[in-house]
């Protein structure tokens, strides 16, 4: 008798314990995190500073966190300062929202958008203005964003339509060792070369580099 106690009195407390484990709620998926440190090279200045960008992946939602400064100097007299802050909101491959601010010699200026229907809604110093869902930002912390046809500077807030060419297969010098990777070109619809980038076997960007009027800026990946 006392024995049929005992047992009965473990098959309760087990089936309680499944119960409770049962009436648990499902653990969201676990939090995937990149950090990439890249060196920013200007043709004629050399090194000119740092852009880190932090990609936070939780399921289908993506946060990408941008931090940048720029200095450029002659003789310890620095001529050009900007500081960038930015973080945009993914849902799978469409940019949900966005968010930036860059201060250039002091003076900021602010660029916002958000999802609205089929299209996105940029607003910034040049006005407002109205891009596709497919919209991309110049700013390749993936190869997904080299989907569609449509791209959004960060800094200003200009949306272009620039053509994507194939993948050119090659290798590039990436922290002290050759690398082999994938060169796609990013034209205007002129045929002006805009950007250049080049993702390696896992996907990741390890080098791109943007012609601006102002000469060649390369962001090389150190870390």
């Amino acid at each position: 008798m006392v024995r049929f106690f005992v047992l009965r009195r473990t098959s309760v407390a087990a089936l309680l314990a499944l119960s409770a484990a049962m009436a648990m709620p499902a653990l969201p998926a676990a939090a995937s995190i990149q950090k990439m440190v890249y060196q920013i090279q200007h043709r004629t200045y050399g090194r000119i500073g740092t852009l880190t960008n932090s990609v936070d992946k939780n399921g289908e939602q993506t946060k990408v966190t941008s931090e940048g400064q720029i200095r450029v100097s002659i003789l310890g007299i620095v001529l050009y300062r900007q500081d960038f802050s930015r973080l945009e909101q993914w849902a799978g491959d469409r940019l949900m929202s966005f968010h930036g601010t860059t201060t250039v010699n002091g003076r900021m200026m602010e660029v916002n958008g958000a999802a609205e229907g089929d299209h996105f809604v940029v607003s910034s110093p040049n006005g407002s203005a109205t891009a596709p869902a497919t919209v991309r930002l110049a700013n390749p912390w993936s190869d997904s964003t080299l989907k569609g046809d449509t791209m959004m500077t960060p800094d200003r807030g200009i949306i272009e339509t620039v053509k994507i060419s194939s993948a050119e297969t090659t290798s590039i010098p990436i922290k002290g060792r050759m690398v082999r990777a994938r060169h796609y070109e990013i034209s205007r619809q002129t045929g002006e070369r805009r950007y250049d980038v080049w993702f390696d076997d896992q996907g990741t960007p390890v080098k791109f580099s943007v012609n601006t009027g102002n000469g060649l800026v390369t962001f090389t990946l150190v870390s």
